[in-house]
């Protein structure tokens, strides 16, 4: 994964279970005039060391991002020969896509005209063209799908990839969620919504997940991937296997727009739970925006699924911000490493409590556990949700 906390799943997660944040004051454009001007943005992060310098142009930056991503889960997954690649796929998900692009060729139009548009700028922008690009990268001739749901993309194709796989269309699939939109019509338009936190002069603790001040999510950038393998394929070539994906969920709130309801995201966990045999869950990774309306909606669904036996929950969305199409791929990752590494990251930034707020938010620092089944919340506009489980790999 890559994200505002480090460029790599090792860097980052450490960062993240140290407490840290990558929030801070927006450099990717002038804010002048913008009521937000802060956000979780990835440092350091040379395009070219992912794709060709002259390819760099004919991709958007969340497809960079999503290359880093893909580049490390495909290291990690160390295949060797005999692979059969018509049996391999891909399943990307982005929230918007090349927003910056779109918004850079349509100042381009209106001001030098239209034979000014940038060849490479629909392959560019377009959301697929994730999968596309990194499809091309690994000779990946399978499925080659896109998941374009808003902030639940992310998770949602790692649904895909799994049904994929289930039903026979692949032995094989490498996830990506990707998103980039920290641009001028990306943080303006989510700031005129009055969803974006404006606590302009104190980023570090602008995104506070749970907190009663909390004032809305900060924009966040990155990439999550893994690779999903049926398991008698993984076992046969001797996989490092982290983790079994033994449920998912996803349902429709058929409600608002914007504004979530309880009913759409309960269904959507009691289906991830149902699926995977109603197991002891260790932790709950939330989707945790620290908006005021998702916080507490959230909140009230995770009590009504567990009951009296709510398990830890923690939302990391205050360290890496909220990367929209990405923060399910990203947090997907992060649960493996939980699992992992036996430790649960914290939620920071919760100073004051909401008493419809009042589940273990693991607050205090980053906390030792047993955990060997782990739960992972996505819900986007549009009122579509789903909801990942995970359990611990034991040969």
């Amino acid at each position: 994964m890559i994200n505002a906390l480090g460029n790599d799943k090792e860097s980052s997660f450490a960062a993240m279970l140290a407490g840290k944040t990558g929030v801070g004051a927006i450099s990717l454009f002038d804010t002048e005039g913008f009521s937000a001007t802060i956000a979780a943005e990835v440092k350091d992060f040379d395009p070219s060391t992912v794709m060709n310098p002259k390819d760099v142009k004919k991709a958007a930056r969340f497809i960079h991002l999503g290359l880093k991503a893909a580049h490390e889960a495909m290291a990690d997954a160390k295949f060797g020969e005999g692979i059969d690649y018509e049996r391999f796929g891909i399943s990307s998900g982005s929230g918007i896509g090349g927003l910056g692009n779109i918004q850079d060729n349509s100042i381009v139009l209106e001001t030098k005209g239209s034979r000014r548009i940038s060849p490479f700028f629909i392959p560019s922008a377009l959301v697929n063209m994730l999968g596309g690009f990194i499809g091309i990268e690994y000779n990946l001739q399978g499925p080659n799908l896109s998941s374009v749901t808003a902030c639940a993309a992310g998770t949602h194709a790692v649904s895909e990839a799994a049904k994929t796989i289930i039903c026979g269309g692949a032995d094989r699939m490498l996830v990506v969620g990707a998103e980039s939109a920290i641009c001028g019509v990306g943080v303006g338009g989510f700031a005129s919504m009055k969803a974006l936190s404006t606590r302009n002069e104190d980023p570090a603790t602008a995104s506070r997940p749970f907190d009663a001040d909390r004032d809305g999510f900060v924009m966040g950038e990155g990439a999550g991937a893994l690779v999903l393998e049926e398991y008698e394929a993984a076992k046969a070539r001797g996989a490092h296997i982290y983790a079994e994906l033994i449920g998912f969920g996803e349902s429709g709130d058929a409600h608002h727009i914007t504004s979530p309801s309880l009913e759409g995201p309960l269904r959507a966990m009691k289906a991830a739970l149902k699926m995977a045999g109603n197991p002891k869950v260790d932790y709950v990774n939330a989707h945790g925006t620290s908006t005021p309306a998702n916080d507490k909606n959230e909140t009230a669904a995770i009590k009504e699924v567990f009951g009296a036996s709510v398990p830890p929950v923690s939302s990391i969305k205050g360290q890496i911000g909220h990367c929209l199409g990405a923060a399910g791929a990203i947090e997907a990752v992060v649960c493996v490493m939980a699992m992992r590494d036996q430790i649960l990251p914290p939620t920071i930034n919760y100073h004051t409590k909401d008493e419809a707020c009042d589940l273990d938010y693991i607050t205090e620092g980053a906390r030792k556990a047993k955990v060997n089944t782990v739960m992972s919340n996505s819900f986007g506009f549009g009122g579509t949700n789903g909801v990942l489980v995970f359990k611990k790999y034991e040969a």
